[in-house]
């Protein structure tokens, strides 16, 4: 079992990687106060009081939250040689004693006692990731070390907080990771074949995925 070291919420800023846009809602924060998870509906879904400005290829009912484990931000600080803090890399959630790189696509977790959430895909690094963190060939550093992160769609609202239980409820059949997902879609895509038949991946992945194989 795991748990939730800190909830995380936008702070907006503007976008130099993406100015037509208009901002960024990746520099999150920790917030102490509990967050309102909302499910898909007019509001939309995911975090209360978060920010998401580029909706093209952010948010939406298939990446509500963003999880990412405090034990993958500990490598990365011994690799930058920096200090990196809870929500630095646009991270929704911050984790501890959850593997989410290992996590199965479509696999549940209840936080707290309310809410509960189904990983869906891999994070795919971008230029406002590259601008904000403002390392040489970030993006190509983030691809190749394959510690993404995972986005979950909410299945059960609620609220959570900073110290909230996490626990795995479902497990899938299957033994595609998330990890092993974005491998496929960035640098090993030999994979892509065990994309097509996994139903909890969201369709348009397994459609690129099927795109993908047959060009192969």
């Amino acid at each position: 079992m795991g748990f939730l070291r800190s909830v995380n919420l936008a702070h907006p800023r503007p976008n130099p990687a993406k100015p037509e846009i208009g901002g960024t809602g990746i520099d999150k924060r920790p917030t102490d106060l509990p967050v309102e998870v909302r499910a898909p509906g007019e509001t939309g879904s995911g975090l209360a009081g978060d920010a998401i400005f580029d909706t093209v290829n952010h948010g939406g009912e298939q990446q509500a939250v963003y999880a990412y484990a405090r034990e993958a931000l500990d490598q990365w600080e011994t690799e930058l040689g920096r200090e990196l803090t809870d929500g630095c890399f646009g991270e929704n959630l911050t984790t501890r004693g959850i593997a989410v790189d290992d996590a199965l696509i479509g696999e549940r977790w209840r936080i707290g006692g309310q809410v509960l959430l189904e990983v869906t895909t891999p994070r795919v690094p971008c230029s406002t990731f590259a601008d904000w963190l403002d390392e040489q060939r970030w993006v190509k550093r983030f691809t190749q070390r394959a510690l993404p992160g995972a986005y979950l769609r909410v299945l059960e609202p609620g609220v959570v907080r900073a110290g909230d239980a996490i626990s795995v409820e479902y497990r899938p059949a299957h033994d595609l990771t998330v990890g092993e997902t974005f491998r496929a879609l960035t640098t090993e895509p030999e994979l892509l074949p065990k994309l097509v038949d996994v139903a909890e991946l969201p369709e348009e992945t397994r459609e690129l995925a099927r795109r993908r194989t047959a060009k192969s």
